[in-house]
Order: structure tokens, then C-alpha cells, then sequence
């Protein structure tokens, strides 16, 4: 069972990373690259709410870990955008990127906490 936890964790991991290397490439790139789904604050707030939960979900005892590197990610990378030519980064940007992080984050806090505290059942 501990086998199957760690690799479940590695595949979190694996999956967190690369959300945040997709949410730096469409932040930073050029604006005719970055690619729209629907409306841009729907956007940024799941991408990185479920940045957050595949952090929390990655490193479960590392919640801090996990908190720092979704909020620090957002406020690097909009500032990133005030030295692009082409793109511009903005305070509202950055609370909706903040609290899709957060959200993000206490779901899979959640979601951990519920799943530690059912009782075991046997196989």
C-alpha cells in the first residue's frame, strides 16, 4: 500500500511541475500564443487552482511547501509580465490568480484530510 502511495505521489508531482511550467510558458509567451479556452479570469483562476491541488496532492506533509511555491509562482510570473514587451501584468490579475491558487490548495488539503481520517478497510 505504501508502494502505491509514493508512486501516486510521484505521478502528483510529475503533473504539478508541468502545470506550472504550462502556466509560465502561456504567461510569459507572446500574446498571440497564448492559448484561450473561454473567458480569461476562468483561465487563470483553474489554472492555477488546480496547480494548488496537484501540489497539495504531490507533497501532502509539505502543505507550506505547496503554499509557497502556487502563491510565490503567481506573484513572480505577473511581475514577469512587466518586462515582456507585449504583455502586462496587473493587481487584479493577480488576486484572481491567487485565490484560484488557494482554493486550489485547501480542496486538496480537504480532500487529504477526509481521506486520513476514514477508518481503514480491509481488502
Amino acid at each position: 500500500m505504501a508502494y502505491k502511495l509514493v508512486m501516486l505521489e510521484r505521478l502528483f508531482a510529475a503533473a504539478a511541475w508541468l502545470t506550472l511550467a504550462f502556466i509560465a510558458y502561456t504567461t510569459l509567451s507572446p500574446i498571440g500564443l497564448r492559448p484561450a479556452v473561454t473567458n480569461p479570469e476562468i483561465e487563470r483562476f483553474g489554472a492555477y487552482a488546480v496547480a494548488g491541488f496537484l501540489f497539495v496532492m504531490a507533497y501532502p506533509r509539505r502543505k507550506i511547501f505547496a503554499f509557497a511555491i502556487v502563491i510565490g509562482a503567481a506573484i513572480v510570473l505577473e511581475a514577469l509580465q512587466l518586462v515582456t514587451p507585449d504583455r502586462h501584468g496587473q493587481f487584479a490579475n493577480l488576486v484572481v490568480k491567487v485565490f484560484g491558487g488557494v482554493t486550489g490548495l485547501a480542496s486538496a488539503g480537504f480532500i487529504s484530510y477526509a481521506a486520513r481520517s476514514e477508518p481503514e478497510k480491509s481488502e
